[in-house]
């Protein structure tokens, strides 16, 4: 995204009369924020049906420009990654979601868009068996699908210790904060969130200079919910942010798990709670998790290949398309280029190549051009 399309998103993103699903749906209608920006004093030109308070808000758009100037800089400064929602590198699974954020600020080295991604939440007043339950759990997990992105939301409690229990395990974190990249709250966190930039990442759509505030944590749990396949409740009372996350997922048609409890424990009484009612499904363990989410027969499949065994796999593959086979080996996808540098192939025999392998169902080709191992 462009410096000039991230500027009029930052600037529509705070607009404060236009909420998120509305920002969205004009982002879509004219194609980019840019778009939307270009026709703020004339909108019903582009959008007929627009209403007169949506024509109105976004003729004040212009005020907010400064604002949005500054951050831009800051954003550069600080290298943090402003995603657009049209961007390849946006998380595509919160791009489904109808309230997705039109901007993303991104500070890490984690792929968002991971084959396996979960995101663990709970109480914030975690108990021993709480804290024995993120431990073990991450653990398997990293066994049994090392590759998964784990995000939870950086806060006291489970959130912290399921990231900490991710980076002890070699996994690459990400946490969704509720206020912006100039700060870490609860600053006790901030050695923690400085390992997770390096093992995985830091996202939120808030701008810097922003509180975290209460609102702000109920907002960003959808995002905690949309960047996942899955969402984990680790421990819970009957009320709580983990319990709206939860509630979110459902919503965006995600599968959502929880751990039981003893029935007189506080904090396993909303987890108690969603199993009985049939809103989350009952594991104890991260295999369970695997299984259900069907990402058994994949794992297998990518440590097979991992352990050289692509020829037993791939019998009539040719001297080449073996060589394609190992370069995308043990990573989510690759751009082109790289497949050629690593290959030794040049691009043009190399595209013939590729395009040959995906016929043949080994390969498929994702967006932004980058391939990847079926």
């Amino acid at each position: 995204m462009n410096a000039q399309e991230t500027l009029y998103a930052m600037a529509l993103s705070r607009a404060p009369r236009i909420n998120l699903i509305n920002q969205r749906l004009l982002v879509n209608a004219l194609g980019s924020a840019t778009a939307v920006f270009e026709h703020r004093h004339h909108i019903l030109d582009a959008l007929p049906d627009a209403s007169p308070a949506l024509a109105e808000a976004l003729a004040g758009l212009d005020t907010l420009l400064p604002r949005a100037e500054e951050e831009l800089e800051f954003a550069q400064k600080s290298h943090i990654q402003c995603l657009g929602i049209n961007d390849d590198a946006y998380p595509s699974r919160l791009r489904e979601c109808p309230d997705a954020p039109i901007l993303l600020y991104y500070l890490g080295q984690a792929n968002l868009n991971r084959l396996q991604v979960i995101s663990v939440v709970g109480t914030r007043h975690i108990t021993e068996y709480g804290k024995d339950l993120c431990r073990d759990f991450i653990r398997d997990l990293s066994q049994l699908c090392p590759d998964t992105l784990v995000v939870s939301g950086l806060a006291y409690g489970v959130d912290v210790h399921t990231h900490r229990a991710a980076l002890d395990n070699g996994m690459h974190t990400a946490g969704v904060l509720a206020h912006g990249l100039d700060q870490i709250y609860p600053r006790m966190h901030k050695q923690t969130a400085a390992q997770m930039v390096q093992q995985g990442g830091l996202i939120t759509e808030f701008m810097s200079r922003t509180n975290a505030d209460k609102r702000n944590f109920v907002q960003r749990n959808r995002i905690v919910a949309g960047l996942s396949d899955a969402v984990v409740v680790v421990e819970s009372a009957y009320k709580g942010g983990s319990l709206i996350t939860a509630e979110i997922a459902d919503s965006y048609h995600r599968e959502v798990f929880s751990f039981p409890g003893r029935t007189k424990d506080p904090y396993s009484a909303g987890c108690n709670q969603l199993i009985r009612s049939h809103k989350a499904q009952l594991i104890t363990c991260a295999e369970e998790l695997v299984q259900a989410l069907g990402w058994v027969q994949e794992e297998k499949r990518r440590k097979d290949l991992k352990n050289g065994i692509q020829q037993q796999l791939f019998p009539d593959l040719n001297e080449d398309e073996q060589k394609v086979v190992r370069s995308l080996q043990g990573s989510d996808s690759k751009q082109i280029n790289i497949i050629a540098i690593e290959t030794g192939i040049p691009i043009g025999m190399l595209s013939s190549i590729l395009f040959t392998l995906e016929m043949k169902g080994i390969i498929k080709m994702m967006n932004g051009g980058t391939y990847r191992l079926l």
